[in-house]
């Protein structure tokens, strides 16, 4: 082989170790897809303020970072994956709270 083809195997196999990490997650991540697509047609609709929008895009963060913490070590434990789902599961009620309240956007 040459050694184009060696560095680009090399390079390969230092990157999958991580690919499958990110990837380790697909259920976790299609529902925080879904919420933020919820809460931007929240706010198209004038359903949502912006200020609201703000704070339950912190919310959003706030179950990246917990997903994050818990991928650390590149093994998601039940227990973790249970904190993650509870944390998915406030910010949903968070949004759906927010969008069906009296406050609309201007």
């Amino acid at each position: 082989m040459n050694k184009l083809a060696i560095t680009g195997l090399a390079i390969a196999s230092l990157m999958l170790p991580g690919l499958v990490a990110a990837q380790s997650t697909p259920r976790v991540d299609q529902r925080q897809e879904t919420q933020e697509k919820r809460i931007d047609k929240g706010v198209a609709s004038g359903k949502i303020t912006q200020k609201e929008a703000a704070r339950l895009e912190k919310g959003q963060d706030r179950v990246q970072k917990t997903e994050d913490r818990a991928m650390k070590d590149g093994k998601l434990t039940k227990q973790e994956k249970r904190r993650i789902e509870h944390t998915q599961d406030v910010q949903s009620k968070s949004i759906t709270r927010e969008s069906r309240d009296k406050q609309t956007a201007k």
